[in-house]
This record gives structure tokens, C-alpha cells and sequence, in this order.
């Protein structure tokens, strides 16, 4: 027994100096570098294990029972956990998640912090680090919107009077973003009409920014402010419902019927 402990100490010590060896590689991508610290981490105690079960006497020879006794018990109750593992290293190997990248899933978005064997950690702008199983990643449809680019497009949609001039509408709109330093120049922002409705010309704003970790909503909040401001300066006006009530005074008399 002392042995085996000593061996994975000494497996455990073999790692953390290989990961700091792994992570100071500076050319090497996140993915990568994770992936390479969890072989070595699982081959350093495998062969401790291996080498402490030789030194207990332990025949190596029955470890072919063992092994069908375990692939046995992952039919039925690891399935999971063995899901989540393939799903992590497949996620490593393809690199389509990876540290550091911003992610949506299931209303939750964030950035990973972190690529674990069964799960991964999410980040989230008010704080909140969700643990999301690898297998999610595999089997959901995930927005990754840092995953070739760090461009994100966003819009917002907004309606003027329709005693305003839509071309002029068009072109403030355009420029309007332009004065938030968030607000990238190239691709520029453009601005469309996409509906005559009851009471607006209704319009939307389409722009970029590069830095999606610093949140998404604050911003649109930002363009909001700015699209406001240069709409107020030039008399344009953003309509709201109206609603008329008429109050009818004219009401016929009820004269009473008396009866003697």
C-alpha cells in the first residue's frame, strides 16, 4: 500500500511538472494544451497503477477478466460518464471549443473558462460559472461566436413617424454607432427600412463589434442611447400608439312613462 502511494504521488508530481513544461509552450493552441496535459496525466497513473499492482504481486494476466467485468458496468451504468469523456477529447482533437472562446447554449452565454474531462466551465456576465457536460457540446446546437472570427455582428430595430424622411433616417442611422468606441469602422454599420407598419417606418440597425466578452446587451444599450440622441437633434420623430376616445354628450333624455 505504501508503495502504490508513493508511486502516485510521484505520478501526480511527474504531471504538474510536465503541465508547466506543456503550458509554457507558447505556439501551441489552449486546446492542445489541455488535451496534452490529460494524456499525460492519465498514462503517468497507469503505469503507477500497472508497476503498484506488480509490486503487490498481482498477476497482470487477470486484468483481462477485469476489464470485461468494467466494460460490463459501463453498458449499463457509466454510459454518461464515458459520453462525457469521448465527447471532451473529440471536443479537443476538432478544436471547434476551446479556453477562451465565447459560447451560447440553451439561453446560457459566456466565456469557457475551462475544458475539463467530463464537463466544461461557462463564465457567465453576472458571475454564474455553469459546469456543462461535454456531451452537450456534441448533441446541441452551439453559437461560438469567437470560434474563426472575432467580429460579431448584432442589430437592434427601431421606427420613426412617417412624416420623416427615410434616406435621411438611413444615413444618421449608419453613422450613429460610429461614435461608440466599441463600434468597429470596418465592417461599417448599415441601416435598412424592413416594414411600413400601422404607425412607424420601421427600421433596422446592423453593427459590428470585436470584443463580445465585454457583453453584448450594454452595448446595444450604447447604440440605443446614440441612435436617440442624433434622432432628437435633427426633429425626427419616434412615434408611439395613440389611441382616441370620443365621448358622446348628445344622449337622448329618457322621459319617464307615468301611469295613473
Amino acid at each position: 500500500i505504501i508503495s502504490l502511494a508513493v508511486l502516485f504521488v510521484t505520478a501526480s508530481y511527474l504531471s504538474k511538472l510536465g503541465s508547466k513544461r506543456v503550458n509554457a509552450i507558447d505556439d501551441m493552441s489552449p486546446s492542445i494544451r489541455v488535451l496534452l496535459n490529460k494524456a499525460l496525466q492519465l498514462g503517468l497513473y497507469t503505469v503507477a497503477f500497472l508497476i503498484g499492482l506488480q509490486l503487490i504481486g498481482f498477476d497482470i494476466g487477470n486484468l483481462a477478466l477485469l476489464s470485461g467485468a468494467i466494460a460490463f458496468g459501463i453498458g449499463f451504468g457509466l454510459q454518461k460518464i464515458v459520453s462525457n469523456l469521448v465527447s471532451g477529447v473529440i471536443i479537443l482533437l476538432d478544436k471547434s471549443i476551446k479556453p477562451g472562446d465565447v459560447i451560447s447554449l440553451d439561453g446560457t452565454f459566456g466565456w469557457i473558462t475551462q475544458l475539463g474531462a467530463r464537463y466544461a466551465s461557462v463564465l457567465t456576465r453576472d458571475g454564474r460559472e455553469y459546469l456543462i457536460p461535454n456531451e452537450d457540446f456534441i448533441t446541441s446546437q452551439v453559437i461560438n461566436w469567437s470560434h474563426s472570427s472575432d467580429l460579431v455582428r448584432l442589430e437592434i430595430k427601431f421606427g420613426v413617424a412617417y412624416e420623416s424622411n427615410p434616406h435621411d433616417v438611413k444615413r444618421l442611422a449608419s453613422e450613429a454607432p460610429l461614435i461608440l468606441p466599441r463600434v468597429v469602422k470596418v465592417p461599417k454599420p448599415v441601416c435598412h427600412i424592413v416594414n411600413f407598419g400601422d404607425s412607424s417606418i420601421d427600421f433596422t440597425l446592423r453593427f459590428w463589434i470585436k470584443d463580445s466578452t465585454a457583453g453584448l446587451t450594454n452595448v446595444r444599450g450604447d447604440v440605443f442611447l446614440a441612435l436617440w440622441d442624433v434622432l432628437k437633434e435633427n426633429d425626427i420623430e419616434i412615434p408611439f400608439p395613440h389611441r382616441d376616445v370620443t365621448i358622446l354628450n348628445d344622449r337622448p333624455s329618457l322621459t319617464p312613462i307615468l301611469k295613473d
